[in-house]
């Protein structure tokens, strides 16, 4: 990954130093988030209706995404989320900083990260992933450390426990049905529901998110995202096998969520739990796939790949523009729009607003301004003898559950 950033002030001087891979990846992958939260905002907000399906044009988005964005997006950033820590592990131990002090510096962003994640969650999006991932860094720091076996080992004994959960849990309230909107929901209602599903939506999330962290640090122990060039051949195996096999293991979720299956709870369940597994293939597949395409971009940055790249690196205030233009498009309290819209209508919002933190973030790099959310982040993590370099962009910006 990249040295020091440039000085603020130099247009765009941060991206020929940083690898552009990761943050082509997280560009691109905030658009899988932003489809699917628009997605899952029509369906929640928009009560009963919002499950109804108004044509064939909306069967085939439901599919689409249900196939193709959901469940997908978040073991990528997780896995990025890993790479970027053990990154920062490498790179401090090879400076000569001790063990301890490393592990100081990891766990103390885990525990910003929880705070943000916490004030995410109170002001505006229940769906927080940010203290998740604070959360990893703060438990299971010492996993940076340990052996390939051993922690390819805890991923997946983390997995086999949580996606189960997970599973269930989903097919649990699926069955249950979404609960009649006899309250209205003022902000206030809003606050208490949202600070009422975060402690479940955490554990839940934790569950599922340690084994592509431990991916992503397995993978940084090789730098496949940093030298894509040098692993053509593993890329391309996992683009094809991973993106295959998400898209056969989402058929019998995509299934029942077109409504052309209705299983009972316990075959609902295992919908899911194939569902979210495949989610995992599909995750590292699609990184591998943007991986690839970084490689035949090379060297040629146009305005597009540039303002992709300025938006990865930016990836959590980005995400959280997202969170507040969920606030303002499609609550009850303000322009209660997810009503308004079917499946696709919800889908082409969430790109729209995709493309406005797009464009937003490329002014910010075009005038060397880094993202407020990473600067926030920095700074806090910063401890005694830290420089600011100490902390670099490239380090991974959490973003959402999708």
């Amino acid at each position: 990954m990249s040295r020091a950033s440039s000085p603020a002030g130099a247009p765009g001087g941060t991206l020929a130093r940083r690898s552009l891979a990761p943050d082509l990846a997280r560009g691109f992958m905030l658009l899988v988030i932003a489809t699917v939260h628009a997605h899952m905002f029509r369906q929640i907000v928009g009560g009963a209706d919002g499950l109804s399906l108004a044509g064939t044009l909306d069967v085939a988005v439901t599919g689409f995404m249900t196939l193709f964005a959901e469940s997908r997006g978040y073991p990528m950033f997780a896995a990025l989320f890993g790479y970027g820590l053990a990154r920062i592990h490498l790179r401090r131990t090879a400076e000569g900083r001790p063990w301890p002090w490393v592990r100081s510096l990891v766990r103390r962003r885990g525990r910003w990260m929880i705070v943000i994640g916490f004030l995410h969650t109170a002001l505006l999006f229940y769906g927080d992933i940010i203290t998740v991932y604070g959360l990893v860094a703060l438990l299971l720091a010492g996993l940076l450390r340990r052996g390939d076996r051993r922690l390819l080992a805890t991923g997946l004994l983390w997995a086999s426990v949580g996606v189960l959960v997970y599973a269930m849990a989903e097919a649990g309230a699926a069955s249950a049905g979404l609960p009649a909107q006899s309250l209205e929901v003022t902000p206030l209602v809003d606050l208490a529901m949202r600070l009422a599903v975060w402690p479940v939506m955490t554990v839940l999330m934790l569950g599922i998110s340690v084994l592509p962290f431990t991916v992503g640090v397995w993978a940084a122990r090789r730098r496949i995202m940093e030298e894509p060039e040098r692993h053509l051949g593993f890329l391309r195996l996992v683009a094809l096998v991973g993106i295959t096999s998400a898209v056969i293991g989402a058929i019998p979720q995509t299934l029942v969520m077109v409504q052309v299956w209705q299983p009972g709870t316990v075959a609902l369940a295992a919908a899911k739990w194939a569902h979210v597994v495949s989610g995992y293939a599909g995750g590292f597949g699609y990184a591998a796939a943007i991986a690839l395409v970084a490689v035949a971009i090379g060297g040629r940055r146009g305005p597009v790949v540039r303002a992709l790249a300025a938006t990865g690196q930016r990836s959590m205030t980005c995400y959280l523009l997202q969170s507040v233009a969920w606030v303002v498009l499609f609550l009850p309290y303000t322009l209660d729009l997810a009503g308004r819209f079917d499946d696709a209508g919800a889908v082409l919002v969430g790109a729209a607003v995709w493309a406005a933190t797009v464009v937003i973030a490329a002014v910010m790099d075009r005038y060397g301004v880094r993202g407020p959310a990473e600067t926030f982040l920095r700074r806090m993590t910063r401890g005694p003898g830290v420089r600011d370099a100490a902390v670099p962009e490239e380090e991974p910006s959490p973003a959402a559950r999708d």
